[in-house]
């Protein structure tokens, strides 16, 4: 049977409900409930409410009463819709590099770039990666973050693709979080295949999707599309046939130049991801089509480049989620909410739009409708800040960190 635990008083709820997916938000639209509570049942919210008015129907079911003791304010569990955080080794000499101003051939040629990362990601074990993903999704979990998407895409061989998925399936067995796997075994033609595009990416469908398929290891495929990657032209027959065997797709589109959002309307993706270097020709099919925006602020940080447009995406109309993109390479400070405050800060984002970001809009970007915003049925993941106006989150730009974290109606994380 089911138990029931009543939590509250909570000064500020934010139960992020009823906003619309696309488009712009004013702060007059986030949905508030002041002197709030919040009745779990099982692993799912029963029902949010004032808390004095909440409290009677919690006797009535016999709840489990966890009386709040301080000021909080409320939101749902932080949704990072793109991370790397499977991967082994360092790119910091990149880093220094990088900001010396070596180009991006130079620091491969001196060994860095993806495929440093490629070759320590190969040399580690499936269980040394497997730990490598929980220490990093426990870090996350402490930030509010209780799902997470991980990608493959350091392994670039079918063997170590699947060793790549099969220790983000075997992490997700042991965390408190969830963990919502990728295939991205088309991050870039492998420097040791002796082929084509075309015939890597043939030998990807045929040998490695079927696997994927029956190990249960992923639904869902991504492939960088990039001028050093693959071309619109020779990944469309390939994300056509992931569609075929029920994939969903998301695409790192528009990084450095255009091509990959085009595609990923075209074949009407989940998500286009990056998107720093659109135009308002981009701009204007993005938010025309259903495919969601996911900015990625940290890899703008990282390279010392644009950030996505995401003020023009959203006045446009269009559905725009923020990400972490935590990688060794690019994106290696993994702080979604100071990444999200800072994009806010430089796009002129409201703080909902910020908050929606990472919470309902992130949700949409992975195909969640569990969670994402604190409702009756959904998934009960939520945190608690210490502060009386839910404005000091991102005000303090990540250093006003959770109190608490509850994940499927458990208090997995305390300070």
């Amino acid at each position: 049977m089911e138990k029931y635990k009543f939590i509250g008083p909570i000064k500020q709820l934010l139960s992020m409900d009823g906003l619309p997916l696309k488009g712009a938000l004013k702060d007059e639209e986030l949905p508030i409930i002041e002197n709030a509570g919040i009745l779990t049942k099982g692993e799912h919210i029963h029902i949010i409410g004032n808390y004095n008015e909440i409290q009677q129907i919690a006797n009535s079911v016999d709840a489990e009463i966890i009386q709040l003791q301080s000021d909080y304010v409320c939101l749902p569990g932080f949704i990072d819709a793109h991370t790397h955080i499977c991967f082994s080794g360092s790119r910091a000499n990149d880093y220094a590099m990088r900001n010396s101003g070596k180009s991006y051939l130079e620091i491969a040629k001196a060994g860095g770039g993806i495929w440093d990362t490629v070759t320590n990601t190969r040399t580690a074990s499936q269980e040394e990666l497997c730990h490598s993903v929980i220490k990093r999704a426990n870090y996350l979990l402490k930030n509010g973050i209780t799902t997470v998407e991980v990608k493959s895409g350091y392994g670039l061989s079918i063997a170590e693709e699947l060793k790549m998925l099969r220790a983000i399936k075997e992490a997700n067995l042991n965390l408190e979080s969830d963990l919502v796997s990728t295939c991205l075994a088309a991050h870039m033609l492998p420097r040791d295949y002796n082929g084509t595009h075309e015939e890597y990416l043939n030998d990807i469908t045929t040998n490695l999707f079927p696997t994927l398929i029956t190990e249960k290891l992923t639904k869902r495929i991504d492939a960088f599309v990039e001028q050093s990657a693959f071309s619109k032209q020779n990944i469309k027959p390939y994300f056509n046939k992931a569609i075929e065997m029920g994939f969903d797709i998301t695409v790192h589109a528009d990084q450095f130049t255009t091509s990959g959002s085009e595609i990923a309307v075209e074949i009407n993706a989940v998500s286009a991801d990056h998107l720093e270097a659109s135009t308002d020709l981009e701009i204007k099919m993005l938010a025309e089509s259903d495919v969601i925006s996911v900015a990625l602020p940290g890899a703008s940080i990282g390279l010392g480049c644009d950030f996505t447009p995401a003020r023009k995406i959203l006045d446009a109309g269009g559905a725009l989620a923020i990400a972490s993109d935590w990688n060794p390479g690019s994106a290696p400070m993994g702080d979604l909410l100071t990444q999200a405050c800072i994009l806010g800060t430089f796009e002129k984002l409201s703080n909902t739009e910020v908050l929606a970001g990472i919470t309902t809009r992130a949700a949409a970007a992975l195909k969640l409708d569990d969670r994402g915003k604190l409702a009756p049925k959904m998934i009960a993941d939520f945190c608690f800040f210490s502060t009386n106006n839910y404005n000091e989150i991102l005000y303090h730009q990540g250093k006003l960190t959770p109190n608490q974290v509850w994940k499927r109606g458990d208090l997995v994380y305390s300070k």
